[in-house]
């Protein structure tokens, strides 16, 4: 009589081995999956560093978007009376920018010649900063109190210095 309890003499080696290997892949399995999901809620997502717009226009557009949508338009279309102003002078501060680089592959060098376009250029990036800075005042003017608010609190934050 064959009961449960008894084997042929090749069948308990094999079957030793395919739960060996049963075992073995279910682990595999189960901490490759362990893995990934501790994967997915440990890592910070990935971010696209997109370049700062560093136009007249990109660092109004910055301003706008933190004040109250009528401060913002009404910031958006003081910039817009004076774009062509703005841009012409924002132009003129990259030009002067693009003789330093020349005085500094002219043949022979002349310290001369940078110092003179650094000046150039320090005159050309205050008129750029001058004109946007009325674009900002005359603005303001027109703002109500929360729109100045927040425009007084644009920026990155500040930090003050110990005191001794």
């Amino acid at each position: 009589m064959i009961t449960a309890s008894s084997t042929l003499p090749g069948q308990d080696r094999g079957s030793h081995w395919f739960i060996l290997v049963s075992l073995a892949l279910n682990l595999f399995f189960v901490g490759t999956i362990g893995a990934l999901i501790y994967r997915h809620y440990t890592t910070m997502p990935v971010t696209i560093s997109v370049p700062l717009d560093r136009s007249a226009a990109g660092r109004i557009e910055r301003i706008a978007t933190t004040l109250p949508s009528a401060d913002a338009e009404v910031i958006r279309a003081e910039f817009r009376a004076r774009a062509a102003t703005v841009d012409s002078a924002r132009s003129d501060f990259e030009n002067t920018i693009d003789d330093i680089r020349q005085t500094f592959r002219a043949e022979p060098y002349s310290v001369e010649a940078t110092r003179a376009a650094t000046a150039q250029a320090r005159v050309a990036r205050q008129r750029f900063e001058e004109l946007l800075q009325e674009v900002i005042a005359s603005s303001a003017e027109k703002m109500s109190a929360a729109g100045r608010t927040k425009l007084a609190e644009f920026g990155p934050p500040r930090t003050t210095p110990a005191k001794r």
